[in-house]
């Protein structure tokens, strides 16, 4: 779970607070008014992060297995005639 901290409160303590980051390996939630508004995190954590997401978006964009043009019709404007067709690795 991450350390809550006010936003007026972190402004004074932010030297602590990258300590805490940085050394401590916490999690920093600064709040508004009892809602979250930043998180601090470590740059390692922050890559981890990065690289975790862009695995994701390739697993996703590796699951379009088949595409193809179809025709719209003049009612269909907004369409851009796509259509792509998702093939479970886990069968049908």
């Amino acid at each position: 779970m991450a350390y809550e901290i006010p936003v007026t409160q972190a402004r004074a303590e932010l030297a602590e607070l990258i300590n805490r980051v940085v050394y401590g390996g916490e999690r920093v939630v600064v709040t508004r008014h009892g809602k979250p508004l930043i998180a601090l995190v470590s740059a390692a954590e922050l890559e981890r992060l990065d690289t975790a997401a862009q695995e994701a978006s390739e697993r996703v964009i590796g699951t379009v297995s088949f595409m193809s043009e179809v025709p719209s019709s003049s009612s269909e404007q907004s369409q851009f005639g796509l259509v792509a067709k998702y093939n479970s690795p886990y069968g049908p």
